[in-house]
């Protein structure tokens, strides 16, 4: 076990103590894999009709007496000093309650940064807010004023008189790479990692690829803008917000203004889309701080060009991969390093290279990534961070190199597919890329495909197929508890302060916790998206579900238990232990006897209750550490692209995922294809156009910075292996961000087959294509 796995093992332990594990990873499987029930079935979203005719509320939409409303004043420079302040316009403009600069905001600490080995850690920035007339980046926010309504709130903030004496700022990547910084670690992973001499080989190989693949900066661009509406009631905080972190976003606010956790409530029921964004950014704290001042409620939506120029999004990265193999087509060098954005006040790398450690054995391997400190709004996580990226590098290089080898791409990659992790050595959990290529080049007819480019045509429309493999971690996280209130009609409530982005979470734990109490769908309720719940982990790295999972299971299990000692001697189970015995049709049964079996009616009567509540946290996830569990994906891309004027028209993605057990098909379908369609956009269109002049964002809004549209979207087809991950509970593992990776290096390996062109710089825009081909 590696060094950097010993340490976050030691953080597991101090986060949730050493609890016995209920469930064993790496020993006995989860006893519903493989049954069938709730779980597996096609059930549409629970909360469906509650959006659809408009009664979900979300954070912008609690209605509040005295509420008041929020505009913020940002930054225009990148560098320097606020040289002089004038509010009283502001102040004086009609329905304006108060002006927030750095003159009046209370003095406060520095948000503690997420962190992987602190779970109550949420803050995406070190930077302090609103304490000091020092600007740190474009889009500093320097002023917050609170009116009556939206509109002479913003009509207020245009009247502050603000002037700044500018200083040299760090705004170029090229300029910054001779001072790049190289981490010791990336999340848990020692940064710099090295077996052989990959330099050498790749001198001495026959064959071999080195190349350098940029990537853009992205934004996260959800549904639903950053919203919070904050509202003081003594001592005590009600927070509506529109966050992923609910637990962590409370936790940080009652260490921030000094006040109990307790006294801390965060309600987030619905989510318009988050995608890693929403954490904990400078708003919350203004809200906040804002309406202790005034003692009334204070919302704050922060607008379109707000979100993109104070949150942050997806670094940019320069990334060179080489890679070399022997005739036979065995990798003997793979090389992953480069740069991206993330200053010392950031605490989000992108971690481009990790997934290329986990997908293919080399003889002789390197890896490691440097960090440019710019004076920039820190990065976040986006939505498969590191790996959306690193994937559209690495596989295009595989497609070169089979190109340059005459080897179809997918035999390459799968003769360089490995049996235990490449450099760990530890085994994989359950690993099925190649049943995922073989069901992928079936259905897609990659037969059909011409390995000579520029071969196939229609017209002005040149024809290619491409492929390339997608890969994400497993990660259950090391915290999370959950509630269940059992009453003696057979009915079960499940609570934790779990949060939902869309993606059907109170819908998959229902059918999860039907299933683990025995009980019909419609015995079943979850409540989640409020901190005074048993504390859920933040939904992030594909995690939440598989989290809440070991926690219901650890609840089920002491909730058997404690039904089995109230049964008594009376019970037909009467000296039977809880792991003889099941949550079945109402009641508890015994494993050897079904016959034998007591009711939750009888039980509870016997003993005088109308109810049972149990609450549990889930054991600490060491499956993780005794395995290497990785989900793949294989995707493939057919597409025609105009002779004439280089435009790209996607005809079909079809994406194959082993992603173990799928709860539910229908959610499923949807968030893979979802996933894909970001991997599209990646590909063609995103980009995050960057002023390097100003540190300004230039496209902060979505008339300008290109997301698919429905024209866009081609046929998309879903499938899986359905193979159950059998160290993981129920089987299953993380679906939200795998349909990303490797579809925008699909879609760049079809166009080379269809153009003969390679382009390595994302997006894949018609003048660089025109550009390359004139060359």
């Amino acid at each position: 076990m590696s060094r950097v796995q010993n340490a976050v093992i030691g953080s597991v332990r101090t986060v949730v103590g050493w609890l016995p594990e209920r469930w064993l990873p790496g020993g006995s499987p989860d006893p519903l894999i493989g049954r069938h029930g709730e779980v597996g079935r096609q059930l549409g979203h629970l909360d469906g009709p509650l959006k659809v005719t408009g009664a979900a509320r979300f954070a912008a939409e609690v209605p509040l007496e005295q509420l008041c409303h929020a505009a913020l004043v940002h930054s225009p420079v990148a560098r320097g000093r606020i040289a002089t302040l004038d509010t009283r316009a502001a102040e004086a403009a009609p329905g304006v309650v108060l002006v927030l600069t750095h003159r009046t905001m209370p003095r406060l600490e520095p948000v503690p940064l997420i962190s992987i080995t602190n779970m109550t850690a949420v803050g995406n920035s070190a930077l302090p807010i609103l304490q000091d007339p020092e600007i740190r980046y474009n889009g500093q926010v320097v002023a917050l004023v609170l009116a009556e309504t939206p509109q002479q709130a913003d009509f207020a903030a245009s009247l502050i008189d603000i002037s700044y004496d500018e200083a040299p700022a760090r705004t170029r990547f090229e300029a910054a790479k001779p001072q790049a910084r190289t981490p010791a670690s990336i999340l848990v992973e020692r940064n710099e990692e090295a077996v052989g001499d990959a330099e050498a080989a790749l001198r001495q190989s026959a064959f071999q690829v080195d190349a350098i693949y940029t990537t853009p900066g992205h934004n996260h661009a959800a549904i639903e803008p950053h919203a919070v509406t904050a509202a003081w009631t003594g001592d005590r905080l009600v927070l509506h917000d529109a966050t992923q972190a609910i637990a962590p976003t409370a936790a940080a606010l009652a260490k921030l203004f000094d006040i109990r956790r307790e006294d801390v409530r965060v309600l987030s029921p619905f989510v318009g889309g988050g995608f890693g964004a929403k954490g904990f950014w400078d708003h919350h704290v203004l809200a906040v701080a804002a309406a202790r001042l005034v003692r009334r409620p204070v919302r704050l939506v922060l607008s379109r060009e707000a979100v993109f120029r104070m949150v942050g999004g997806r670094s940019p990265t320069e990334q060179r991969v080489a890679l070399a193999a022997e005739a036979g087509g065995r990798f003997t060098a793979l090389i992953h390093t480069g740069y991206s954005v993330m200053p010392p006040y950031g605490a989000c790398p992108e971690q481009y290279t990790l997934g290329s450690r986990a997908l293919y054995r080399a003889q002789n391997v390197r890896f490691g990534q440097k960090h440019l400190d710019l004076d920039v709004v820190p990065n976040t996580y986006m939505r498969a961070p590191g790996e959306a990226v690193g994937s559209f590098a690495l596989e295009s290089a595989v497609d070169e190199l089979a190109h340059q080898m005459s080897m179809d791409p997918i035999e390459l990659r799968l003769r360089n597919d490995p049996e235990v992790h490449p450099l760990s050595g530890i085994p994989f959990s359950q690993r099925a890329l190649a049943e995922a290529y073989r069901q992928g080049a079936e259905a897609f007819g990659w037969a059909a495909r011409n390995a000579t480019p520029r071969t196939r045509r229609e017209g002005e429309w040149l024809l290619g197929m491409g492929c390339a493999t997608g890969s994400f971690p497993y990660v259950r996280m090391p915290a999370g508890a959950v509630r269940i209130r059992l009453t003696r009609d057979g009915r079960a409530s499940v609570a934790c302060s779990a949060q939902d982005m869309g993606m059907g979470t109170a819908t998959v734990q229902s059918q999860h916790a039907a299933d683990r109490l025995g009980l019909p769908l419609a015995a079943v309720s979850f409540e989640m998206g409020d901190s005074d719940l048993p504390p859920a982990p933040m939904a992030g790295g594909s995690g939440q579900t598989v989290s809440i999972v070991a926690a219901v299971a650890a609840a089920a299990t002491k909730l058997t238990g404690e039904l089995l000692r109230l049964a008594g001697n009376a019970s037909p189970l009467a000296g039977l232990r809880a792991g003889e015995v099941r949550l079945q049709e109402g009641g508890l049964v015994s494993l050897a006897d079904p016959a034998r079996r007591d009711s939750f009616d009888a039980i509870l009567s016997r003993a005088g209750r109308e109810d049972i509540t149990v609450t549990e946290s889930a054991a600490a996830p060491l499956e993780m550490f005794k395995y290497a569990m990785q989900s793949q994906s294989a995707n493939f891309c057919d597409l025609r692209v105009s002779a004439v004027t280089g435009e790209i028209r996607i005809t079909r993605l079809l994406g194959v995922f082993d992603v173990g057990t799928i709860l539910n098909p229908r959610t499923a379908a949807s968030q893979l294809r979802g996933g894909m369609i970001m991997g599209l956009g990646m590909a063609l269109s995103e980009e995050v156009l960057f002023d390097e002049r100003s540190g300004r964002i230039m496209n902060a809004g979505l008339a300008d910075y290109h997301i698919p549209a429905h024209l866009d979207i081609p046929e998309i087809d879903v499938r899986w292996t359905g193979i159950p991950d059998p160290r993981s509970p129920l089987g299953a593992r993380g679906i939200g961000e795998i349909a990303i990776t490797g579809v925008a290096a699909a879609i760049a390996n079809a166009v080379f087959n269809a153009t003969g062109t390679r382009l390595r710089d994302l997006p894949l825009t018609l003048d660089k294509l025109l550009e390359e081909e004139g060359a």
